[in-house]
């Protein structure tokens, strides 16, 4: 096998080897419906009711407030069809951000052909709500306000606690999407005034297919998925047993780690975005320089195609994406990069390298002087990039 060097750990991680350990016995030794009354299947019960306070307590919560999902999109989908459902008597209006992840968007627009309108925020160049736009945004009938913690494609970490407390001030919920961010940065949910919060277990080496709502008690929305009476009668469906272990397993590692790991990860991010921004001409950073992601950098070349800078890194055996691995089958720019202000032409040209603690200073070293090698062979098959010399020449 060719050499390896993966970073697109934003899209997903790989499953911790703890992980995968502390998961195997409830597939084959352990493996009773959680919800039967015999003895055997308290084995399933009690590993659940471990994985939920594990949970909560990463994020300053009680494990009453945990909700097991299938992943982030379904978290997502919950916290606004079902906060929509309950609280349309008080209002239809919903406030989020054109930079959310899909799952929001896409959500939100499903509600606005139900009768609900959404105000979907500017951000500023690096990426960041604007608070006073927020203010202005707010109305009387406002019952939701739906903010990323942290964005997956350029990594800009959003001001959480000054919007919790604005949303907090004027008694309206506040949902946020910490898919990238929980396991990254410390949450805590009282702080930041989070009514909602969704995660995700394959971004923080955790398996695929397990994620959770957040659910602060006292908040009353439905349940999403009918059926039995799992997750107190919230969301119905045999409970994923080894996944929701996983995911405890996952997050005590993330909690254990996240001082020395994040700080490395940080090490080598800046590493990385100091050479490519002083080595490639014609390159922009996007996000926050300081204020992002420890191990997030996404970069736009001018005069270069993403996806054909994609396919010859993978020929290099460096696997990185343009935007979010949602979308990696359109051939519509990235809508966040759209957002901060890039025009079409140097929005295709993007590059999102995310980074974990496994990665060294001879990988990164690879990775640049193969940008450079790619970024400099795709601008001299480009008229444009031509022109653009001839004009400089002039």
């Amino acid at each position: 096998m060719k050499k390896l060097i993966y970073l697109d750990n934003a899209a997903t991680t790989k499953t911790a080897p703890e992980v995968v350990e502390a998961m195997l016995p409830y597939f084959t030794e352990f493996y009773g419906n959680p919800s039967s009354v015999y003895e055997f299947s308290g084995h399933s019960k009690e590993a659940i009711a471990k994985s939920r306070e594990t949970i909560a307590k990463a994020l300053g919560a009680k494990p009453e407030e945990i909700y097991f999902t299938a992943g982030g999109s379904e978290s997502d989908n919950w916290a606004l069809k079902a906060t929509a459902e309950a609280y349309a008597d008080k209002g239809k209006h919903i406030i989020t951000t054109k930079i959310e992840h899909h799952a929001i968007l896409h959500t939100a627009e499903y509600l606005e052909k139900r009768g609900f309108e959404v105000t979907y925020l500017d951000v500023d160049e690096s990426g960041v709500v604007k608070l006073e736009e927020l203010k202005k945004a707010i109305r009387p009938d406002t019952i939701l306000i739906s903010v990323m913690y942290a964005n997956n494609e350029i990594g800009t970490i959003q001001p959480i606690r000054e919007i919790g407390q604005i949303a907090h001030e004027h008694g309206i919920l506040f949902h946020t999407d910490a898919v990238q961010a929980f396991g990254q940065v410390p949450i805590s949910v009282d702080d930041c005034h989070i009514d909602m919060l969704s995660s995700s277990g394959h971004k923080l080496n955790g398996p695929k297919g397990i994620g959770f709502l957040y659910i602060r008690k006292g908040v009353k929305i439905r349940s999403f998925v009918h059926g039995g009476a799992q997750e107190r009668k919230r969301r119905a469906g045999t409970e994923n047993v080894p996944g929701i272990v996983g995911y405890g397993a996952a997050v005590e590692r993330a909690v254990n780690t996240m001082t020395e790991r994040t700080a490395k990860e940080a090490e080598m991010r800046d590493y990385l975005i100091d050479r490519i921004l002083k080595e490639v001409p014609y390159v922009r950073l996007n996000g926050h320089r300081t204020n992002r992601l420890p191990n997030n950098a996404n970069f736009s070349f001018q005069f270069v195609e993403g996806e054909s800078l994609l396919i010859m890194l993978d020929m290099k055996g460096i696997c990185g994406s343009s935007g979010s691995a949602c979308t990696s089958g359109s051939l519509d720019p990235s809508h966040v990069l759209m957002a901060i202000g890039l025009p079409h032409e140097i929005a295709h040209g993007s590059l999102r390298l995310t980074l974990n603690e496994e990665i060294t200073r001879e990988d990164i070293d690879y990775v640049v002087d193969s940008v450079k090698e790619i970024v400099q062979k795709l601008r001299d098959m480009s008229p444009l990039y031509e022109d653009f010399v001839k004009k400089q020449a002039k």
